[in-house]
């Protein structure tokens, strides 16, 4: 596949970059994401229900910004912008490892994108007025396939339906106001607009090492969901999430990768400064070396990441291969980044006052969302 030099990377989009990076640093900087998420260990892991902290007066200043509404088509009240520029909101929200329920937002937006329905172009509307929204299209067992869903769709007479069983690992789901939710009927699997609030629905929060994220079991008691929330008909909603998939796989590396190249930087400024052995770290080939290593990884993951959005934009046959190539390399990146970040930083990386842990966290959370670097390879073999 032939692709422009800057893979679609153009002025729009290093504007959009630019001001998300210059926005969270001032906004979500390190002490702000330490003293929201990591106060403390009882706090953060021992809390019944465990905390799902986010600071809401930013997600408005980003709904302000027209960030929710970044790829809902401009007839759909959105900026109309490609996947290439969602990929550059994503990495730099990986790079604050900002808890928000921005992320899961954009990751909906990206299925009922591609619906392409009036109740789908309905919510991208209210996503860009400031709504949030979640995903909630897994398994007990985690499968994204589409027809693994443990959740039910059953005609209740009319024009309404009503959703029966649980959507598991939801991402974020405390701080959505609605999910965007795969069932099965007897038609096949379909997408439906559910409420937070609606009646018979009952999050269920999981504990989890990721402190930037929340995720929860979404139960439905025989929901209630009207036509014009039915955001795929029955026997269209695995077409739907396939079509959405590459994006939601570029969106996920570009988390990775952003969080990825924070970890890289503070690891080398402090093999810089830290003096061992009358040397600083870097000077040693064993802390040198990995470093190295690490950027090279980074530049791997983030190429075949904006490629991927590249080939999405272009609606190109090799966008779902490019991108699990991509999240492949971000996913195994996910792991040696970690890894070398904690493990360079010597002691102090393991301490809770250090903010190593908060990322290494997210990454290998990341790591595994939508399948890791072995899920990935083996379905690249199925395609070629």
């Amino acid at each position: 596949m032939a692709t422009d030099d800057d893979f679609g990377f153009g002025e729009e989009e290093q504007i959009l970059r630019d001001h998300a990076r210059r926005l969270l640093g001032e906004r979500a900087s390190l002490d702000a994401l330490r003293a929201l998420v990591a106060p403390d260990a009882e706090t953060s892991y021992r809390s019944d229900p465990p905390p799902a902290p986010w600071d809401d007066a930013l997600w408005r200043q980003m709904v302000g910004l027209g960030w929710p509404g970044l790829i809902v088509p401009s007839e759909a009240g959105g900026s109309g912008l490609g996947i290439v520029a969602l990929v550059a909101l994503c990495e730099e929200i990986g790079r604050a490892a900002l808890p928000s329920p921005l992320s899961s937002t954009l990751l909906a937006t990206c299925v009922l994108r591609a619906a392409k329905t009036p109740p789908a172009n309905e919510a991208m509307r209210r996503i860009a007025a400031g709504a949030s929204a979640t995903l909630a299209v897994t398994d007990a067992r985690g499968s994204w396939s589409p027809h693994d869903t443990d959740v039910v769709a059953v005609a209740a007479g009319g024009d309404e339906t009503r959703l029966q069983g649980t959507a598991s690992f939801v991402q974020d789901a405390r701080k959505a106001s609605s999910f965007v939710v795969s069932a099965k009927g007897a038609d096949g699997v379909g997408l439906y607009g559910v409420d937070a609030d609606a009646p018979g629905v009952s999050v269920r929060p999981d504990r989890i090492a990721d402190l930037s994220r929340d995720q929860a079991r979404v139960e439905l008691d025989g929901v209630p969901v009207a036509a014009d929330r039915v955001v795929a008909p029955p026997g269209s909603g695995d077409a739907v999430l396939a079509r959405a998939l590459p994006a939601l796989l570029a969106a996920l590396a570009a988390d990775i990768c952003g969080a990825a190249e924070w970890q890289l930087q503070t690891t080398t400024e402090y093999a810089r400064v830290r003096v061992q052995f009358d040397h600083p770290l870097g000077f040693f080939q064993a802390v040198k070396h990995p470093l190295v290593n690490l950027m090279i990884d980074v530049d791997r993951a983030r190429s075949l990441t904006y490629g991927a959005a590249h080939a999405i934009d272009r609606e190109t046959d090799d966008a779902l291969r490019l991108a699990r190539m991509a999240k492949s390399a971000a996913s195994d990146l996910a792991a040696f980044a970690s890894s070398r970040s904690i493990q360079l930083h010597g002691g102090i990386g393991f301490t809770w006052e250090h903010a190593a842990h908060i990322y290494f966290k997210r990454q290998r959370h990341s790591q595994v969302l939508c399948g890791d670097g072995v899920v990935q390879r083996a379905e690249i073999a199925g395609l070629l």
